[in-house]
């Protein structure tokens, strides 16, 4: 179960924010700060040295109901074993792998998502081979009802499609943020939800007690 957070002493206001994906820069990673962050809908993401807070005017997520599994990928699962919160660290260097495309985790985000997943906010799915080996899986932050999704990865084919498959199996009556869709997640069933409409989407989601998934 996460561990109450002391207040923030940082504010997220979105009536205040700009009509731009970027809508704040500076603050702190400390836990309490990144949680409250995410409950008014914005997340942290650096760039050149900076640390910003993002919250896209059009924001992709996925209604695990309508996660869309096709017949290749159906194929694919029984291939898999699949893990939870066994492997974070692993997880995260995988998705922190600096030669991937747009790396952008650095150590400051590490280890604010290592700590927050030792306070049990933070947690990860893993998708192992038939040797046991981590071939895939993501990570995120779990408030309430919503997933809040950050980083996947994978290094078999379908790895990263399958740990997303199993968190929509466990996340089945809440909402799984992905930040921004991608024709990829399309295909998956991600839509696309305004800003305005993704803040009142999550108002009672993030209110809602820990979900007993893990």
């Amino acid at each position: 179960m996460p561990r109450p957070l002391p207040p923030s002493p940082w504010e997220f206001d979105p009536a205040a924010w700009p009509d731009d994906d970027c809508v704040a820069g500076g603050a702190d990673l400390d836990p309490s700060t990144v949680i409250e962050a995410y409950r008014l809908g914005a997340f942290p993401m650096p760039h050149d040295d900076l640390l910003l807070w993002w919250s896209p005017m059009m924001r992709g997520v996925l209604h695990p109901a309508e996660l869309h599994v096709s017949r290749s990928l159906r194929r694919s699962l029984p291939r898999f074993t699949m893990t939870v919160d066994q492997s974070f660290d692993e997880v995260m260097d995988a998705c922190a792998d600096p030669d991937r495309p747009g790396a952008w985790i650095d150590e400051d985000i590490r280890a604010a998502y290592q700590r927050l997943h030792e306070l049990g906010w933070a947690h990860s799915v893993e998708t192992r081979d038939d040797h046991g080996q981590l071939v895939g899986g993501l990570y995120g932050l779990a408030i309430g009802g919503l997933f809040a999704g950050e980083s996947m990865f994978h290094h078999a084919t379908d790895a990263s499609k399958a740990a997303l498959v199993e968190l929509a199996r466990r996340w089945d009556h809440g909402l799984i943020d992905v930040q921004w869709s991608t024709p990829h997640l399309a295909s998956l069933g991600v839509v696309e939800l305004a800003r305005t409409d993704y803040l009142s989407a999550i108002g009672e989601l993030v209110s809602e007690p820990p979900r007993q998934v893990w």
